[in-house]
């Protein structure tokens, strides 16, 4: 390797594809590739990936000098209901507590283990921790969960209650504990223990992840940091995305958008990523994506993580086709549920897929399941737990190989179980999707095209509920669900444009005849026009096919930079580090400042004191998780909200928000 070159290695785990890419001194593109992802082993997916990029390189994996990544599989969880069962220890909360916040959604049927404790609004305990009732619960449950989320009421003014259960779990049980306090330092208790869930749940599956890429580079010999983007597009070091894979939601996405703008130098402009499960709108601003301030909004969860604003839909190349009945209609939706294209399973298992697709294709009358597969995701560390005895059993029956959905479902209590099996991420359902349907048109290839062509033709022989069949044959199909998914595509850019605006119920706008009417515009008595004022980027391996016509649609030009397909990938490679930290300072008596740090409170008899230890901590504290996460050369950007009111003609102190940015380049091998 030349004197001070730098090259730089990105991976992005997607649902479908994992892709690589070979980055020089953050300026040129030396090699890129895209591989299957490979859910019962993701090691041989990245594996596939990095090993194309060396070799079209000719670059000596020893001279990579960082390795980062992003993935969407945290945010496909998410969309799709999906990740491990957990136990939420909920600490001086009480049942009622569970229904706000969309909270009691999100258990859906977990534990939850009502401990007493917590402390009040000041920091103050409310009542002590009951640790022999919080041993005897976790007792009972241990064995039915894979991970605990712990949230306390005002931990994040006292976290002594969350850090003490925390202890007491480990010590019992050796498994992975989220405590609410560190990931939000705002209030909110049950939006924070929602939080503290989803983390909880995703733990295993960002460990899996980070495991397999650390494996491969032993494998290659690539001595070098290990880094993973956050959803604000910040990287963080691998430890630290093991601890709170909760950031790495939006992780995908977030990197896109880094890549876009790397890729096309655009200030203003609509960035869609279109993938497998999901498609992911954001907006640049000024050449900066714009931040939630509201939290991470995934598959229906407002979460408080600081990430992108984006606008995550179930639409993608795999969602499924469903023909919908409303009234005396029937029409096409698509998503937001995965499926494995038909077209790759046949790929996979040609004897079983053709067999059993050509068998339907011969009978006259079309049965329920007809051009449906089901397998089991047989990866490493699979989690059991929770399941019910039907579940299990159906899961021992899936094995290893595929089957028709058919020969597994034998009784309608079969489905509620394969339904649960396909939640928790055990099993994994293959049917029509649109990446079919781009098959039979001659869109795609790669994969089994003629399988695509049956499984198009057994969506065709459906009934409406008019009780005519739904199409004259494969290919109409295949027609109207690409006509779909670029209707529904539009429909989710439209509503985003609308939400940046400023306006209300902008996904209910967005579905107003008035506004399907004015793409790409109506003229008649009436002249309608709608549209983007904004150029689309579409990215994706995908968008080049699709995204022309969604730009037609919308009346915008539509930009498909080179290397669109892997922006993920470019993106985990050309981001900075950046790690928070704040704190809150209260007043509970007149004169009396508290601050509320990680280790307790501290109370003070002087604002400009008790402001200027804020200060100081949280500098000293966001550079030093910026340290940890991989930083160097590291900038402090400070900022503060501070709250008074006016008594009897005097400004009153009632409450202040500390917070520092600290950001730097990650650390190279070079570096070191």
């Amino acid at each position: 390797m030349g004197q001070g070159m730098s090259i730089f290695l990105g991976i992005d785990t997607g649902g479908t594809y994992t892709d690589a890419v070979l980055i020089k001194d953050e300026r040129e593109i030396l090699a890129s590739a895209k591989s299957l992802t490979t859910k019962d082993d993701l090691s041989r997916g990245i594996g596939g990936a990095v090993a194309a990029v060396l070799a079209q390189s000719g670059i000596a994996a020893a001279d990579i000098a960082l390795v980062s990544m992003s993935t969407t599989l945290a945010t496909n969880a998410l969309v799709e209901g999906q990740g491990g069962r957990v136990a939420l220890v909920a600490i001086g909360f009480s049942p009622a507590d569970m229904n706000r916040a969309g909270l009691d959604q999100v258990i859906g049927d977990d534990p939850v283990l009502f401990v007493p404790g917590g402390h009040d609004h000041a920091g103050g305990a409310a009542a002590p921790l009951d640790e022999n009732a919080l041993r005897a619960a976790v007792q009972r449950i241990d064995s039915h969960v894979g991970a605990f989320a712990v949230a306390a009421q005002f931990a994040t003014r006292n976290p002594m209650h969350e850090l003490a259960a925390r202890q007491i779990i480990r010590e019992m049980t050796g498994k992975p504990v989220t405590c609410s306090h560190e990931l939000s330092a705002r209030l909110n208790g049950p939006k924070r223990a929602l939080t503290a869930m989803l983390n909880a749940r995703l733990v295993s599956m960002i460990e899996h992840l980070i495991a397999a890429t650390e494996g491969l580079m032993a494998q290659h010999g690539i001595d070098a940091p290990c880094m993973v983007v956050r959803g604000d597009g910040a990287l963080i070091a691998a430890d630290v995305a093991r601890a709170r894979p909760i950031e790495t939601i939006l992780s995908g996405p977030a990197a896109s958008i880094v890549g876009a703008r790397w890729l096309t130098q655009a200030e203003n402009a609509i960035v869609s990523d279109i993938g497998g499960t999901t498609t992911d709108i954001a907006i640049l601003r000024d050449g900066q994506p714009l931040i939630d301030p509201d939290g991470a909004l995934v598959g229906g969860h407002r979460t408080m993580v600081e990430a992108v604003a984006m606008r995550t839909s179930g639409l993608g190349g795999d969602s499924a086709v469903q023909l919908v009945h409303e009234g005396l209609a029937s029409v096409l939706r698509l998503g937001p549920r995965r499926v494995l294209p038909v077209s790759l399973l046949a790929h996979e298992y040609p004897d079983i897929v053709h067999g059993a697709l050509n068998e339907a294709v011969a009978r006259e009358r079309l049965s329920e399941f007809d051009g449906q597969f089901v397998r089991a995701v047989n990866r490493i560390g699979r989690n059991e737990s929770g399941l019910s005895a039907r579940e299990a059993d159906l899961l021992a029956r899936l094995g290893t190989g595929l089957h028709t959905l058919a020969s597994m479902v034998k009784t309608r209590t079969d489905m509620p179980a394969m339904h649960k099996l396909i939640a928790r991420g055990l099993a994994q359902r293959g049917a029509l999707t649109p990446s079919d349907a781009s098959h039979v048109l001659g869109l795609q290839s790669g994969w089994d095209a003629g399988a695509a062509q049956k499984a198009a033709t057994l969506f065709a022989r459906q009934k409406t509920n008019a009780g005519l069949v739904f199409a004259p044959d494969g290919e109409s199909v295949a027609r109207a669900v690409i006509d779909q998914l670029h209707r529904q595509t539009a429909e989710c850019l439209m509503a985003a444009a609308l939400a940046e605006d400023g306006f209300a119920n902008a996904d209910d706008l967005a579905r107003h005849s008035l506004v399907l009417a004015g793409q790409p515009g109506h003229v008649g008595a009436a002249r309608i026009s709608v549209g983007l004022g904004l150029p689309l980027v579409g990215l994706g391996a995908s968008a080049a096919t699709y995204y022309p016509a969604v730009g037609g649609l919308l009346g915008c030009d539509c930009v498909l930079p080179a290397h669109g397909g892997v922006a993920n990938a470019i993106g985990a490679v050309v981001g900075q580090v950046t790690m928070r930290a704040s704190l809150t300072v209260t007043s509970p008596a007149d004169g009396v400042y508290r601050l509320h740090l990680p280790e307790g409170p501290l109370d003070m008899g002087n604002e400009a004191d008790a402001a200027a230890h804020a200060r100081a901590f949280v500098a000293a504290e966001a550079a030093s998780r910026a340290e940890a996460a991989g930083a160097e050369g590291i900038h402090i950007s400070p900022s503060e909200e501070i709250t008074r009111s006016q008594v009897e003609g005097r400004s009153v102190f009632v409450e202040a928000l500390f917070s520092a940015a600290a950001s730097g380049r990650p650390r190279t091998a070079q570096s070191h």
